[in-house]
This record gives C-alpha cells, structure tokens and sequence, in this order.
C-alpha cells in the first residue's frame, strides 16, 4: 500500500511539516509513526509512504508542524482523515491544512451531547472502484429534513444539474462523503458541495465561494483520490444561550443538609429548564479539606483535582439508617442548619461525615461488592488508591502537611499500595474513602445526566492551582515548584495583588510528560460536564509568581519571563543602582504617613538606622512572612492590622526584583510608579521608568507568551469535547486574544472591564461570538453591591450606557436591573449566563433584602469564608409563577430559547 501526500502550508524558518500516520491492525493493535514531508519552497510539502505490513483494516493520518523536538502546531482535533486500508492500493491525498474552524463549537458537547465513537471494527467507510475518486467534508448540525450533496461540471455528479446532485452518507461526527468510480471522468473538473431536502432531493443552498477544482489529471487501476475538504462554506447556525451561575453549595432546597448538593443540583435544573435557561455553571467541586475547619471553604483550593467535595454528597439519596431514632437526629439537626442564612462550613462537615460513617456501617460491604463499584475501581484506581491513603496519613497524622509524615513523606507508590491493600489499621477508612467517592461519583453523574435530558448543559470550573499540601503534589513533585506561590498582580479588586498560596507548576516537566496531567484531569471532569471555566487561563501563558517569603503579590514576577539585564536597563536612560533600586527604600519621610504616632516605635521594634532619616528593616523582619510570624495570624485589632499592612508596604518599596532563576536579571516591580521609591527619581529617570515599564509589561513577551501558551492549550482543547470558555480578565497582554481566537476559546465579557478602547464600559454589541457575557463574577460585587460601590462610576453608566436622565437612583430598582440583564441577553455572545442574585434583583419583592449578604468572594482577603447561600429554597422559587414567566420571556425575546440540546439528543 503506498500513499502519496500533498498539503499547501506556509512555514517559518526551522519549522517542517510531518504526517502522523496510524496503521489499524487485527486484535485492536494499533501501528503509529510520523511521516517527514519535503518542500522546495516551503509552501508545498509532499512526501511517499510504503507501508507492507502486516495487514491494516484501515488507518487514519493528521498533519503537525515541528520544529527540532518541539510539535509547534497541529490540525483541529476533528481532522482526522479516516479510509480503508487495501494493501494492494496507490492512494493520492491532495489535502490542505485544517485549523480549528469558528464552527468548532457544534462539535463539543455543550451542542452535541451525543459524541459519536468509532465502532470496535473501525469507522464507516467507502467501497472502492478499479479507480476511485472520493469526497468527505464537515456539515455541522444539519435540519432534520437536510442533506449534504456534491454537484459539479461533469456528468459523474451532476453536470450542474439540481436535481442531479449526490447526497452524501455520514462518515463520522458532522462528516460526509461518497466514493465514485473514476472511469470515464475528465480531469480537472469543478464541483461544490450543497444541501438537499432529503425527501425530494431539491437543492436547498449552495456552499458559498468559487468552485473547487480537482488537482489530478487522471488515475490508474488500483488508485484512488481522496479530498478532504474541510468544513463546508456555508452559514453555521449562531444558536444561542442563557443560563445561570452559582457555586453548588450556595443552593438551598427545602431538604438541603445545610449546603448545597448534587440532589439539590437536580433540582435546580428542573427550574432552570422551566424557564428555558440551557446551562447552569458551577464553581469548583473538588476536594478541599486540610484543616477540617471554614478555612477550607475556599473551593479553589483542592486537595484532588479528582475527588469531589464529600459536603456535595446527597445523603437523602442513601438509604435510611436503621435505627429511626439516630435518623431522626441527623434529620433533625440537617433541618437546623438548612435553615441558617449561610453556610456553617464545619458543622456540615461534621453532620455529612457522621452519617456517611453510619451509612458505611450499614451499606458498605454491600456497595462495594456491586459490579459498578468494581467497574468505577478499575476505571479511577491510579487517583483513587493515592488518595485514599492520603486521607488516612492526613487523619492519623494530624496534618495534611505530607512533609510531617515520616515513611510516607516522600510518595512511593508501593509502599502506598501496601497502606490500601495490606494494612488491618487502615481498612475501615480506606474503605469508607472508596465508598463515599463512589457515591459522590455515581450522584455527580446522574446529575449531569439528568441535566442533558432536560436539555441542560453543565459547565465546570477547573482551578488554575492545587493546594500546596494536595495529593497532586506528594504523588508527582517533580511537576510543581514549592519554592513559588501562584497569584495575580494588583487590579481593581486587590491593590496588593492576590496570593493564592497555590505552587506554581513545573512546565518543563508537564510538556515532557506530554501534558498527561491536564489532560487526565480534564478527561476525568468531562464525565460530569459539557463545558468548562479555564481558570485565569492568564497561567498558561505566564503565572504571577509570588516568592514564599512574601505576603503580598507586589513583589511578585511573571514566569516564564525574559527578564531585563543591567545593559538594558542602562540604555533606557536610567543609571542602575542595584542597592538603591533592589532594597527597600525606607526613610523619615515615608514612616510618618504609614505609621503616624506610632513611628518612634516602629523604627525601635523593626528597624535598623543606616544614617540620617535613612533605614533597613532589621534581619528578624526583612521578609513579609517574618512579619506575619511576628503578628500572628489572629485576628487582630485594627491599630496592629494597620502596622503590619504598613511594615508590608516598606518591605515592597523597591523598583526592581532580581530573577531568582537568572542573577543579574531584573524584573521592574509590579506597580512600582505608585510607590514612594519611585518619587525620589529624577524627572528623567522617572520617564524612563515609566517607558521601560510600559514595554516591559505589554509588548515585550507577546510573541514569547504566545509560544508557551501554543504549547499548553491545544493539548487541553483536544483532550475532551468539553466546550472551552476562559476567564481572561486582568492584566491581558496582546497575545492572549491571538491564541484565544486560533484556538476557538471562549472569551469571557464583562461590560465594566472593558478590554478594547470602548471608554470606562464596553458596548455589549461588540461583544464577539464566541464569548461568556456576564455581569459579574464571583470575585465582584452582585449588581446591586456595585451600583452602591461608585456613585461617579455608576452615574457615568446610568447616562452614557444606559442612556438615561438626571440622578442615577441610590439603590437600583428591579426594573432597571431587568433592563441590565436584557441588553446582556441581546448581544451577541454565544453564552449569557448571568449569576442567581443578579436574576433575582429584577424582582424588588423577591431579592434579598441584605444585599450584603449575596457576596460570594473577597479577593483582597486571602481568608475570606466562601459561606453564600440563597435565600430562597428551589421549591418557592419554582412557585414564583410571575417572576419565572418574566425570566421566561427575557430569555424568549433574546432568541436563547431554542431547544438545540434536545433536538441533537
């Protein structure tokens, strides 16, 4: 069997087109190898293949560009070319580069619920002729009456004829071809592709643009020509969605365990549905507890980027304890805390945890004994095993902290399987961990299942960071830096920028392993949802990365980076002083401000004097973490808050960072031309800071960050067929939407952060098409907290968005918040999904009347309690028949009301 290849494709200097070819053998064996491709012009690249054995039923092949090692580019995940192996055949495969088109999004689960899968014996394929010419193109999500057709200039298919033209018959997912005899056919011809009523063959529209033409002059006996023509050139449909978002616990049913739950989830998809709502976004579910205490209420902190959240688990879906007295109790107390305003995170805790124990006693042995735990044991043993042991280490241990555990400090995998398998003391709770994931897994899964058959689609969060203390990190060290923390740099929400706490990840490593660890973990979370939320999709094209001697993210840096060297710094006009510009500047003149009366003591406690009004932070207290140790972590009174805040702001008042991995290079600090340093700059200096600072943020890494982006997220995408949406808000450098748009990755648009040169808000009509409109997000104020925030801000978007008259009102109104929601509902975005409290501000009789209380996040307080809980139960608001038939028509008149998810079903 010998193949000759054909592609069109432009390359850079160093970079070569490969062909990865897979051979499909009996016993489902499967034979791989890459093709090099030569060119004499670096725009077309040919190459010949012989392949004798053994025997293939058929293969399947996809284009990359490689450059040295690296895989720089490759094909849209759904460009596969599949056909029929005939070992005595000659196949010609003119083909052209097929990048992920803007239609990609027909193909994922959020609109195709139903993926289709090879069968065991391979995919449908054409019959060939002595000479064969055949055709496959891309149709995405036909009408129930249409189909695809080819009609062209010769007689073979149609001679132009309407009613002449070839239906095609599927080949894949949203693929058709046909296979004709090339006896008798003049070469070249042209040919388009059409759509057809299936019941009369009438042609119902034409694939737009000019002809296509055949390359080949003619075949001989054995040969066929095959054209892959990509997506056909034709109007995709632009459906559209409205939906709602809020965090999983935040939902209150009447039998609610004081925290929201996968059967409450259920519940509120049955509303969502019933106003014609199509996708309902969650955030996080994973595993969080280290402490056991409201400090791990913080969803983005997960201990297994597999393990769900043991507070999700639907104890009403279990069965009742035998003992109706001990039922009762935990009924009763269920019933308690369900009726609090907001979540106590420990006493849930404790209350889930009693009775799953309970439940264990009563239910376990049989459980797992079942046919589908066995099952779900084999298909999640290599997370399930780690962290079943890790929960154990972390009980008897005292301390999620794995660097405490002797023998187990450093993960061994034998040793792990010998704790789970061969361990009388362990038994019990490794097995009660087996059983309480399993019915997380199974109640997660039935969820989601149920929500499809409401035509419903779930869209997930998957955190950029694990918990330093995760299983993740103990079982693979090598692929996370704990010498670094994760965050963001400062914005409008957190002046000192966020420290997440997270490690910061070893990429090299992750790239060396092919992604495999991203990729498993997205695969896994595709089993429970149909989208997904990218994180501060921002950390995969550089992280903000925190030293963990620092409290605060002002002395933090992008990494990867390229650093400045000295040389370069000194040709931007400013003279480097690396003492005066690396160490924190602390004199007379910028205490007094800070500390007030009580600077005498300041400068006794902490500091050390160097001369006349000039200081050094003593060595006890030159980092953020020393004093922190120092205060405590306590709540404190005000008056000590404020002296710590302020010997934190003396440690960050420098101009330049040294890279730790690169001495002698220099990062400008973050922020720095609001720091007291940078006023003792001479004008000059101060201009060529400022120029120096500008380039150095926003234009000197955009082809750098789009290279290491390129690296990370294709992989991601082609993992599942989860629709990709990124939260790509904060400090966004240029090369962010390059590879957002390349990739067809959702953007996420907020009106008051405005991205493009649209003035203090962006006009929602230009929102692209592939994006997520909301209003806020968790890390915000609700609408009604930010309307109160900025009388000025707010003012300005009543009259030049809004287009209104005279005084703003001091609180909105729910009509006004219904006209808000509205406009965000009519533009274009493919997504609007709008948070439960914003849906409930248009309705001034149902909103909650403490406004402050529907606050999810703070994001300056690293310690913030994620506690928020509706003030509704499900139940009165499927009830409120005058506000869902408003929410109804909303969604209606915005034209989010279709019924795609089931249509496609």
């Amino acid at each position: 069997m010998k193949l000759h290849f054909t592609i069109d494709y432009h390359t850079h200097w160093g970079e070569r087109i490969e062909v990865v070819l897979r051979m499909y053998l009996p016993q489902g064996k499967v034979n791989e190898c890459s093709i090099p491709l030569d060119t004499t012009d670096g725009a077309q690249w040919k190459g010949d293949f012989v392949y004798t054995h053994p025997a293939a039923l058929w293969f399947e092949y996809l284009y990359v560009v490689r450059a040295g090692e690296q895989t720089v580019r490759r094909e849209w995940k759904h460009a596969w070319r599949r056909l029929r192996a005939d070992m005595t055949r000659e196949y010609f495969l003119p083909d052209s580069w097929q990048a992920i088109p803007p239609c990609d999004h027909l193909y994922s689960a959020a609109f195709c619920p139903q993926q289709e899968h090879e069968p065991a014996e391979g995919p449908v394929h054409d019959s060939y002729y002595d000479r064969s010419v055949a055709f496959r193109i891309h149709v995405p999500q036909l009408e129930e009456d249409e189909l695809p057709a080819i009609i062209g200039s010769i007689p073979a298919i149609g001679a132009w004829q309407t009613d002449k033209a070839l239906p095609l018959t599927k080949r894949g997912q949203n693929e058709w071809g046909i296979a004709l005899s090339a006896e008798g056919m003049l070469f070249p011809f042209e040919y388009k592709y059409v759509i057809i009523n299936r019941h009369n063959g009438q042609v119902k529209r034409w694939e737009e643009g000019d002809n296509r033409v055949t390359q080949y002059k003619g075949l001989e006996r054995n040969q066929t020509l095959v054209y892959h023509d990509g997506i056909i050139r034709m109007d995709y449909p632009r459906k559209k969605v409205a939906g709602v978002v809020i965090p999983l616990f935040s939902i209150r049913t009447e039998k609610s365990w004081g925290v929201g739950d996968f059967g409450d989830l259920m519940m509120l998809t049955d509303w969502a549905a019933s106003v014609d709502m199509k996708a309902v976004q969650l955030l996080p579910i994973y595993d969080t507890n280290t402490t056991g205490s409201w400090a791990d209420s913080y969803p983005y902190n997960c201990i297994s980027v597999y393990a769900l959240h043991l507070q999700y688990l639907d104890m009403n879906r279990l069965p009742a304890l035998a003992d109706k007295d001990k039922m009762e109790r935990f009924r009763k107390r269920a019933a308690e805390l369900n009726a609090l305003p907001a979540l106590d995170y420990e006493a849930v805790y404790r209350l889930k945890t009693d009775f799953l124990k309970e439940s264990f006693r009563q239910n376990g042995a049989q459980v797992l004994d079942t046919k589908a735990f066995r099952q779900y044991f084999d298909e999640n043993s290599f997370w399930l095993l780690p962290y079943a042991a890790y929960v154990y280490l972390r009980e008897v241990k005292g301390t999620a902290d794995y660097r405490q555990w002797g023998e187990y400090a450093c993960y061994d995998a034998h040793e792990v399987y010998k704790l789970v398998n061969g361990n009388a003391d362990a038994a019990e709770q490794i097995r009660l961990t087996y059983y309480a994931q399993f019915l997380l897994y199974s109640q997660m899964k039935e969820a989601h299942d149920y929500a499809r058959s409401k035509g419903v689609l779930l869209k997930g969060d998957i955190p950029i960071g694990v918990c330093r203390a995760a299983v993740d990190v103990w079982m693979e060290p090598h692929f996370f830096n704990r010498n670094g923390q994760a965050g963001a740099p400062p914005d409008a929400f957190s002046a000192n920028g966020q420290n997440w706490g997270f490690p910061t990840y070893n990429w090299e490593a992750i790239l060396q392993d092919g992604c495999r660890w991203w990729t498993r973990r997205l695969q896994k979370m595709s089993e429970f949802f149909d989208a997904y939320r990218i994180d501060h999709v921002l950390g995969f094209f550089r992280i903000w990365e925190i030293p963990t001697h620092a409290v605060h993210g002002l002395l933090g840096y992008f990494t990867p980076a390229l650093p400045l060297t000295i040389e370069e710094i000194q040709n931007s006009g400013l003279d480097f002083r690396k003492d005066a510009f690396t160490r924190p500047y602390i004199a007379d003149w910028v205490l007094e401000p800070l500390f007030g009366e009580k600077t005498a003591l300041v400068k006794r406690v902490f500091l050390n004097a160097l001369g006349y009004d000039w200081y050094e932070m003593k060595p006890e207290f030159a980092t953020q973490r020393q004093v922190e140790a120092f205060f405590g972590r306590q709540k404190q009174s005000e008056e000590r808050r404020r002296m710590k805040e302020g010997l934190y702001e003396l440690i960050s008042n420098v101009l330049f960072i040294e890279d730790p991995r690169q001495p002698e290079h220099y990062h400008p600090r973050i922020s720095a031309m609001q720091s007291s340093i940078f006023q003792t700059l001479t004008q000059r200096e101060k201009e060529s800071f400022a120029a120096l600072y500008e380039e150095f943020y926003y234009h000197r890494h955009n082809s750098f960050w789009y290279q290491t982006a390129m690296q990370k997220l294709p992989r991601m995408i082609e993992a599942t067929p989860m629709l990709a949406c990124a939260e790509d808000l904060g400090m966004v450098p240029e090369c962010v939407q390059w590879v957002l748009n390349e990739l067809q990755i959702l953007t996420l648009e907020i009106q008051s952060m405005p991205k493009g040169m649209d003035g203090r808000f962006a006009h929602l009509e230009n929102n692209p098409y592939k994006s997520v409109a909301t209003i806020f997000t968790h890390d915000m104020p609700t609408l009604r907290l930010w309307w109160r925030e900025d009388a000025d801000t707010t003012r300005q978007y009543y009259h030049e968005i809004l287009q209104k008259d005279g005084e703003p009102p001091a609180d909105i109104p729910g009509w006004l918040c219904e006209e808000i929601i509205a406009r965000h509902l009519f533009s274009p975005s493919m997504l609007c999904l709008i948070s439960w409290q914003d849906w409930m501000s248009i309705d001034d009789r149902l909103r909650n009347p403490d406004e402050e209380s529907e606050r999810i996040n703070i994001p300056a307080n690293p310690r913030h309690y994620w506690r928020y809980r509706m003030h509704l139960t499900v139940e009165q608001l499927m009830a409120e028949h005058e506000f869902n038939d408003t929410v109804r028509t909303l969604i209606l008149r915005s034209g989010r009301a279709n019924d795609f998810l089931k249509e496609h079903q």
